[in-house]
This record gives structure tokens, C-alpha cells and sequence, in this order.
């Protein structure tokens, strides 16, 4: 190691008391990290592109410094799909540090990891009170049934007024209006159900019946007054 001319000449001072990194909750333990291999924990973050046209969620789960499970969820550009699919593949089995120095293409997938990694090395995890960290497979628990993510897509103009088009519970097929032609409920397909029938052999149309739903008022003794196709109405 070189040191500079004035450094050099300077004399010795020992130090006094040697504080250690304050410890942080890990998979209901409390843990001094100073390696990247103390470091486990499942976690997210949210990232955005430059132009914040699109954005990401990163789900991992790391055990002991390595990426054990990845989940990659995108919306708003169609590109950055295809950017995920190469993140799903290359973060399993690299280290923290190493997938935060990893250009994973799209600037939301990069941005994402950068959050999450100041999430876990600080212990603010989905599993820092959880004893033993949660098992490789928990990601998926984030997608609903049919293994899909979970995406909310309404969309409004001070015209015409709102139109839902995707909620919680899946495609929304109609929505049903008041005497006051305000929104009371809504019928809705569970496309990851209905694909799970589809797979299954059952009728496309036996199967749509299956996994159609409702909320809310949709019934005449309910209020409801009449329906409209949210995307041609």
C-alpha cells in the first residue's frame, strides 16, 4: 500500500474502542454482518427505467450471500420482458453484491436490484422476524393462482370517466352502472384459473363459466342499472 509523503512521517496513534457494525435482523436472528455471507433474507425492490416508462419489481431470496431464488415482475414496456427473462436465468447462484454489479440490461431490473440490496444489507427483509427465513419457492407466493402477477391496469378521462380493465381478481369482462351511472361492480375472468382448465381438458367455454366472478352491485335488486364493455364502451 503506498502512502502519501506527509502520512509517511506521521506518528503512531492507536486507536481506542472498536466498534463492530450494529446488528440487524436476519431470518429471526440478530446478525453483525461483515461479510456478504451474513447476509440472508427475502426481500424486494421497485425499480424504473430512465424515462420511467416502465418499472420492476424484484423479489429475492438469499441465503447466506446467494441469490437462491429470483422473481421478476414488469410492466409498462415490452422490452424489459425480455430483459427479465435473462435476470430470472443469471441472478440464481451469484452473490449479492456480485448481482448488484450485474448489468442486467434494463435500467428498472438494475434499479430494482439497487434497492433491494440497500433493503437486505440494512435488514429491513420480509423475513427478518421470520425463524429459519422462508423457504426457497416463497417468491411464487406473490403471483396469484395460475402463477401470474398480480396487475391492476384503470384507466379514465375527464370525458368519459373511469373504465377497469384488469384488477386483483383477474380480466375485467363488463362493468356495472348505478342509476347515477357510477361504477357499482364489476365481472371479472381469473385467466390464470380459466388456463389452469383450459390445461386441464375442460370446455373453453365450460371453463370461462368456471372462473367468471363478480363484485359488488350487479343485480337490478341490487342497484345495479345496466353494464358496459369497459374497452368498446
Amino acid at each position: 500500500m503506498t502512502y502519501s509523503h506527509e502520512v509517511e512521517h506521521m506518528c503512531v496513534v492507536k486507536k481506542g474502542p472498536n466498534h463492530g457494525p450494529a446488528p440487524i435482523p436476519e431470518e429471526g436472528k440478530w446478525v453483525k454482518s461483515k461479510e456478504i455471507v451474513d447476509i440472508s433474507g427475502l426481500t424486494h425492490g421497485i425499480g424504473w427505467c430512465a424515462p420511467q416508462q416502465g418499472a420492476c419489481k424484484l423479489t429475492l431470496n438469499v441465503k447466506e450471500g446467494i441469490i437462491q431464488e429470483a422473481l421478476v415482475e414488469t410492466i409498462g414496456c415490452s422490452g424489459m420482458t425480455h430483459s427479465a427473462a435473462m435476470a430470472a436465468e443469471i441472478l440464481p447462484g451469484k452473490t449479492i453484491l456480485e448481482a448488484l454489479n450485474t448489468d442486467l440490461v434494463c435500467d428498472a431490473i438494475n434499479t430494482a436490484m439497487r434497492e433491494l440490496f440497500l433493503q437486505i444489507v440494512y435488514g429491513r427483509t420480509q423475513s427478518a422476524f421470520s425463524e429459519g427465513g422462508l423457504i426457497i419457492g416463497a417468491g411464487l407466493e406473490d403471483l396469484g393462482k395460475g402463477l401470474r402477477s398480480q396487475v391492476g391496469t384503470l384507466y379514465g378521462t375527464l370525458a368519459k370517466g373511469p373504465r377497469y380493465l384488469e384488477m386483483a381478481e383477474g380480466y375485467i369482462k363488463q362493468i356495472f352502472l348505478d342509476k347515477n351511472d357510477e361504477i357499482c361492480g364489476y365481472e371479472f375472468v381469473h385467466m390464470g384459473k380459466f388456463m389452469d382448465e383450459i390445461k386441464k381438458g375442460t370446455d373453453a367455454n365450460e371453463a370461462l363459466k368456471k372462473v367468471t366472478g363478480t363484485y359488488g352491485r350487479v343485480t337490478a335488486e341490487q342497484g345495479a342499472v345496466k353494464s358496459i364493455d369497459p374497452r368498446h364502451e
